[in-house]
């Protein structure tokens, strides 16, 4: 057997056969494969929307709009306002989950998001989604429809109040014009969308950002002014001359 350029020619043939050359056979040997590019929508590939470090990555690490960063950067979550209901949106946790299965981990995340009117209205809403986008949308339409009122006085609460969720506690506090709103976390994300602009509030036991915001709304929810109280007994306010 003769081998010439990864083709076998059995000695058995004739001469004319065997003084064929290399040239003439070579059209004949098939070239390799070239190695295939990942398609479109693979992990490698440039629009690999599980892969980490896809251009086009939405739920991998290496994405470009992938996590709440990518998300806020384009103009549609956190402080932003509802140009058509002008309601204030404010995203106070984004949590993601990973599942580990056969093909590698799979991303999912949740979002805690807090609406309000900026005039004595508050709702906030809980959503889960495979896309951080998805998620917040979804936690903008559930706390829009659990929207609820809430009583101030002007830009402060009427009086002082504890509210309580779980494990976490609220103390709030009235503070005069020009203090200001000193809380922070999901606490100042709350009492912010409702309206007040100044308090004075500290966060006490648990910090977990979905009872630290429920308790900060069940707080509101204890408020009432003093003309509410005086008729839920009954009387009413005299006015000086």
């Amino acid at each position: 057997m003769l081998h010439v350029k990864g083709v076998w020619i059995s000695n058995s043939m004739s001469d004319e056969t065997q003084n064929i050359s290399s040239e003439a056979i070579a059209p004949a040997v098939v070239a390799e494969p070239a190695a295939k590019s990942p398609a479109p929508g693979h992990r490698g590939g440039p629009g690999g929307g599980r892969g980490r470090g896809g251009p086009g990555a939405g739920r991998g690490r290496g994405g470009r709009e992938g996590g709440r960063e990518g998300y806020l950067k384009s103009g549609k979550g956190g402080d932003g306002q509802d140009d058509g209901k002008h309601l204030i949106e404010k995203v106070v946790y984004i949590n993601r989950c990973a599942k580990v299965v056969k093909g590698g981990r799979r991303f999912s995340f949740s979002a805690l998001v807090v609406v309000g009117d900026g005039a004595g209205k508050v709702g906030i809403g809980f959503g889960k989604a495979n896309e951080v986008a998805d998620s917040i949308r979804k936690a903008n339409d559930d706390a829009k429809k659990h929207m609820e009122n809430v009583s101030l006085n002007k830009t402060t609460i009427p009086h002082e109040v504890i509210g309580e969720f779980g494990g976490s506690r609220v103390f709030m506090k009235p503070a005069s014009p020009g203090t200001g709103l000193i809380a922070g976390g999901g606490v100042r994300a709350v009492v912010e969308a409702a309206g007040v602009r100044d308090l004075l509030a500290k966060s006490l036991g648990s910090s977990n950002p979905s009872n630290v915001v429920k308790a900060a709304l069940e707080g509101l929810r204890q408020l009432s002014t003093a003309e509410e109280i005086l008729r839920s007994r009954g009387k009413t306010i005299k006015k000086k001359d």
